[in-house]
């Protein structure tokens, strides 16, 4: 064989005719018939290599989407959950603090009650009119003991009536349609007599002690001359 293949005889006429033969099968049918499978194989692998492109493409943007969302979430969760916290704790300081007013309000009101020798309905009453007023509670009971020694249905020679001994044309004055009956009612006589107190004490400029003897002893009993002038005069019909 070694021989033949150096004789050339495996690479005579024979081997070279059947070369040429494959050499001019290029341009006929069976030769065009391999190249267009080829080509429409190659088309297919192309396609079908777009498709997974597109399809991972495709799958990939909903994950980043979701991962920045998942990613978001966590600090508007915190953010929220600080809100709530922080709402919860105002919420918190708000209730401390008008339990701690309400703890007060009582433990003045109890006091003045043992103090005055009052029940505690009418403490609270005299407190909380004598402060709408802007009146010192402690100011308030003094003057309520003065006038009337917390006797509600309390009347004087002259006509002046409740707690706080006011006169009906001084009640009028602050409210028009008031009777004298009404002048009776706990609340409405503590209301007008602190209102009353207070538009004396700042005609008097903040001299409480001159507001209080007019309070007792009327308008017309001080000349208004002197604002130190407190000596009273000989008419001391309240008014």
């Amino acid at each position: 064989m070694t021989e033949r293949l150096r004789s050339g005889v495996w690479c005579g006429a024979p081997l070279t005719r059947s070369l040429n033969e494959m050499h001019d099968l290029r341009g006929t049918y069976v030769h065009r018939g391999d190249s267009e499978r080829l080509r429409r194989r190659f088309r297919r692998w192309i396609i079908a290599g777009g498709v997974v492109v597109t399809a991972l493409a495709a799958g990939r943007r909903p994950v980043v989407l979701d991962a920045r969302a998942e990613s978001a979430h966590p600090s508007t969760a915190v953010a929220g959950q600080r809100v709530a916290t922080i709402a919860d704790r105002l919420r918190a300081a708000d209730t401390a603090r008008i339990a701690t007013a309400r703890l007060q309000r009582w433990n003045r009101n109890y006091t003045f009650s043992r103090r005055w020798m009052v029940d505690t309905e009418l403490a609270r009453a005299i407190h909380d009119a004598a402060l709408d007023a802007g009146i010192d509670p402690e100011l308030g009971f003094r003057l309520v003991n003065v006038e009337s020694q917390f006797k509600e249905r309390a009347t004087s020679g002259v006509g002046a009536a409740g707690l706080m001994q006011v006169m009906l044309p001084t009640a009028r004055y602050y409210e028009p349609t008031i009777t004298k009956e009404k002048l009776y009612n706990r609340e409405t006589n503590l209301r007008i007599g602190f209102k009353y107190l207070r538009d004396l004490i700042d005609e008097r400029r903040g001299n409480v002690k001159l507001a209080l003897l007019t309070y007792i002893a009327g308008r017309s009993a001080f000349r208004p001359s002197s604002r130190s002038d407190l000596t009273p005069r000989t008419d001391t019909t309240r008014r």
